[in-house]
């Protein structure tokens, strides 16, 4: 069977690559892009401003109940983001387009908390500033779904997107030409999921991200630790936004030296910049927890390495995850491949949490009823420290080695995602 091929473009610049879409476009971006990334902040503020606020609610069954149904939609919402942002990229970009959405989204993390910071202590209108804030985000959030409804596009639907590569053009090509409707949605469903859990890519990925997420999770922990050491609220949260600035940046930093390095190892590259990310874990976590003396006369050596480690340790969804997401299945299914693993990845590190707590009270004799955090506990802080360590070194080094099969069964699992479109095409 003839197969429709298109030369190979010029890539585009990472960062304007609507400048060749077909679609609606401000100041030469595309309009599509421009509201993904105010999605993307939406999102990340509407994360964050319920801890911001911990102090102001307290433990209201309403908010709880409410949080949650908003769980619902942030589940929704983020998978389709991500599979946006996949099929608005070549093969060769992702991970730049990948890494400008978390930078992107990561200035609406930090201005969501500072909003519910400064709104939490006052009352606006005889209602509670937290409140005005939650209000004002959806609010926002409101309006740009609005407009992400009439003026997005999706990439797929642009007649002679030049974005699509040969090998992104030919899985699109096999999979959407002719292809009859499915006789049940829920059976094309299954089908779908069937086919995306059996990706032995998928399930690796998974894997080491169910073991990836136990020290991203650990983290939250880190503001207690600094209290613990005697830092105040203002230095403490200092250097929690160094860290939040530095893993912003990495991912962006990471996604661009992968899109360049996967031009010349196509098969490994990003395999590489991934094992490279989990492995400077390690180092960083040994000289920030047990190097470094727990004084608050270091705030500069913590700020320092903690804004290093952002930038080192944050690759591995931007260089790697993602973009090799894109590869493995057809277009259509790229929305469900992301929804699955942030299920499967979510689920799990609900549970690092208590396991750090577990760790640090039973292996290390943290006391929580003798420690009193306005004060600070040596002690305490050496016992937390420890366990922070345990729940870091251990899974960044066991990521490490999780991604090694990658490098024999990536190439593979991407040529059976063009192979599987062909055979489609073949019966319809």
């Amino acid at each position: 069977m003839a197969m429709r091929h298109r030369a190979r473009s010029t890539p585009s610049s990472p960062l304007t690559p609507s400048s060749t879409m077909r679609a609606k476009k401000i100041f030469g971006f595309s309009v599509s892009l421009v509201l993904i990334n105010l999605a993307s902040i939406m999102e990340r503020a509407d994360e964050t401003l319920l801890p911001a606020v911990y102090k102001e609610v307290s433990a209201a069954f309403k908010v709880a109940f409410w949080r949650a149904v908003n769980g619902l939609g942030l589940a929704i919402v983020i998978p389709a983001l991500q599979s946006f942002i996949a099929d608005s990229y070549k093969d060769g970009t992702r991970g730049a387009g990948f890494g400008l959405l978390s930078l992107i989204g990561a200035v609406g993390g930090i201005g969501g908390s500072i909003l519910a910071t400064i709104m939490a202590g006052n009352d606006y209108w005889g209602l509670p500033g937290w409140r005005i804030a939650f209000i004002m985000v959806a609010i926002v959030s409101l309006i740009i779904g609005i407009l992400v409804y009439l003026y997005a596009t999706d990439p797929r639907k642009i007649p002679g997107n030049h974005l699509l590569d040969d090998d992104d053009y030919e899985r699109l090509h096999l999979t959407s030409k002719d292809v009859l409707p499915p006789p049940s949605i829920w059976r094309d469903s299954l089908v779908a999921t069937r086919s995306v859990m059996k990706v032995r890519t998928f399930q690796i990925i998974v894997l080491q991200g169910i073991i990836g997420s136990l020290p991203w999770t650990a983290v939250v922990f880190f503001t207690m630790w600094f209290e613990l050491i005697g830092f105040d609220n203002s230095s403490s949260a200092a250097l929690n936004s160094l860290f939040a600035i530095g893993c912003a940046s990495g991912a962006f930093l990471g996604g661009v030296i992968a899109d360049r390095l996967s031009r010349h190892y196509p098969d490994s590259a990003r395999v590489m910049c991934a094992q490279f990310s989990a492995f400077m874990g390690i180092p960083f976590s040994w000289i920030l927890l047990t190097v470094i003396p727990q004084s608050v006369d270091y705030w500069y050596a913590y700020a320092v390495t903690l804004f290093f480690m952002g930038i080192t340790i944050s690759w591995c969804a931007t260089s790697a995850n993602n973009p090799m997401f894109a590869e493995v299945v057809p277009p259509k299914h790229r929305t469900m491949i992301y929804a699955f693993d942030r299920a499967f990845e979510g689920s799990f590190a609900s549970l690092a949490a208590p396991a750090v707590g577990l760790v640090t009270e039973k292996i290390y004799g943290y006391d929580s009823k003798t420690v009193n955090l306005a004060n600070g506990s040596a002690e305490g802080a050496y016992a937390l420290s420890r366990g922070l360590l345990t729940m870091m070194i251990v899974p960044f080094g066991v990521c490490v080695l999780f991604y090694s099969p990658l490098y024999l069964v990536f190439k593979h699992d991407r040529e059976n995602a063009k192979l599987s479109s062909f055979k489609n095409q073949e019966v319809v």
